[in-house]
Formats: C-alpha cells, structure tokens, sequence
C-alpha cells in the first residue's frame, strides 16, 4: 500500500514541478541576458543624456589645431645676431667689440668735425676775398676777420713781424723775416687742419687686423667645442663660427669709413690750403709794399 500511495503522489506532484520549471527558465535567462545588454546600451546613451561630456570634448577637439597656430605667429630671436654675440661672448671677444666700437665712434667724429672745419675755412677765405683786400691797412683789414679765423691768425703773425723786426731780429733781411713768420703761421695752419688725419689712417689700416683676431678667436672656440663634444655637429660650431664672422663684418665695416674718409678729406685740405697759402703771398706782398712806401 506504501508503494502505491507514493507512487500515486508522485503522479499528482509531477505536473506541479514541470509547471515551476518552466516558469522559472524565462525569469533566468532574462537576468543573465540584462548584464550583456546594459554595457551594449550605455556607450550609446552616454553621449546623448551627459551634456558635460559633450561640452568637454568640443575643447579638446580643437586645442591641437590651436597649438601649431600660437607656434606659427610667435617670434623666435636671432640666437647668433649682435646681442647673442655680446650676452654669450667671452671677455677676449668683449674687448674686441669695444675697441672696434672706439674706433669706430673716433673715426666717424673726426670725419664729421673736419668736414665742418673745411667748410667753415671755405666761408672765411669767401669773406678775406670781400672784407680784407678792401682796407685801406692790413691791421683794418685783420680787424674785419673772424676770431679764431686761420687767416686772421696769418694777418696777426705777419703784422708782428713788423713790429718785432729788432734787436738781433733786426739783423735779419726784413723781408726774409716777415716770409719766415708768415711761412710758421701757414704751417701751424696746415698742421692744424691735418689733426685726426692720422686717427683716420690708423684706424683704416688696423681695424680688419683686429677683426681678423676676433675672427681667430671665434675659431679657437668652434674646434674647442668640437673637442668637448667629440662630434663637429652644427649646434657646436655655428655659435662660435657665427661670431667669428660677425668680427670679420664689424672690422671692415669699421676700416672702410675710415679709409674712404681720410682720402675725401685729405683732398678737400689740399683744396682748402690751397687758399691759405695763397693769402699768404699776397698778404707778404702787401706788407712789403707798405714798409717800402713808408
């Protein structure tokens, strides 16, 4: 009977437990397929629901084409001109630079003083021709001349010399002795005039040879860089090849001023001698004239 009853309740519990099975199946393949999709889902959702995302992503979307753009428009200084040779030079090359720059400056002040001084004897000789010769005496017409004019300093000098004709001047030819201070003032005149001249010459035939030192100097400190580096690599040698050649420049650019200055100039001094001694001549005459009609 036991066998029959369990059989029989086995019989009227099967169906129930088929029921549960097939029930429970769809509830566990929906969890297990719920995990799968989420991830599948939420990549797409993101960019649609978070505006904050959106918004940090347009930033970074155009911050690469802003960098090329500052890097094009900013300016990038000459690191082999004038004032990286000054900042990275050494004191050799320093002192080079400075005395190149005196040279320079000293040259340049005489040509322009001369010039002016030229120019200035050029009116004064136009005045002797229209003020001097006119007087009456040669000490009205030294009182019509300019302070400070060559030529009143030789009208001075000639009228002394009648003055002072005496003592054991006096046994000297009268003529001769008024033609030696005449002679004196004209040459003080001239030496006068050529002051500088020499500065110009010295400059114009030295300047290259000190910028041909600054020039082996810049080479000593290209093969010394090379040394250290072990490699003759273009970032070692330009810096100090650089500078040498800038040396090399700056010399010539001092000399040549300097030597086509001192030509121009001694030509206009010939020029401007020229009338002086002429003044000379006549005015020796002149007081010679005037002592024999006295």
């Amino acid at each position: 009977m036991m066998k029959t009853f369990f059989a029989k309740l086995m019989a009227a519990a099967a169906p129930l437990v088929l029921a549960l099975s097939l029930t429970a199946a769809p509830n566990a393949a929906n969890a297990q397929a719920t995990p799968e999709a989420a991830p599948a889902v939420a990549p797409t959702a993101a960019p649609a629901t978070d505006p904050s995302a959106g918004s940090a992503a347009a930033p970074a979307s155009t911050a690469p084409a802003a960098v090329p753009a500052a890097a094009a428009t900013t300016k990038v200084d000459n690191p082999y001109g004038i004032g990286a040779l000054w900042a990275q030079s050494d004191l050799v090359a320093k002192a080079v630079l400075a005395i190149l720059a005196i040279m320079s400056m000293g040259s340049w002040y005489v040509i322009v003083t001369k010039l002016l001084e030229q120019m200035r004897m050029g009116r004064q000789a136009k005045e002797v021709d229209n003020e001097f010769w006119n007087e009456r005496t040669v000490q009205d017409g030294t009182a019509k001349l300019a302070e400070g004019s060559p030529f009143r300093f030789i009208a001075d000098a000639g009228v002394h010399a009648t003055r002072k004709h005496d003592g054991l001047r006096g046994k000297v030819d009268f003529a001769d002795f008024v033609d030696l201070c005449i002679h004196r003032a004209t040459e003080r005149v001239q030496r006068r005039l050529s002051n500088g001249m020499s500065l110009l010459a010295t400059v114009g035939s030295t300047a290259p040879f000190v910028g041909l030192f600054g020039t082996v100097w810049g080479i000593y400190h290209a093969l010394t860089a090379i040394g250290i580096a072990g490699q003759a690599s273009i970032d070692k040698v330009a810096g100090p090849v650089g500078e040498s050649l800038i040396m090399t420049a700056i010399g010539l650019a001092v000399a040549v001023p300097a030597v086509l200055g001192y030509n121009w100039l001694l030509r206009r001094n010939i020029t401007v001698m020229d009338d002086v001694r002429e003044f000379s001549g006549e005015l020796h005459s002149v007081i010679l004239a005037g002592s024999a009609a006295a």
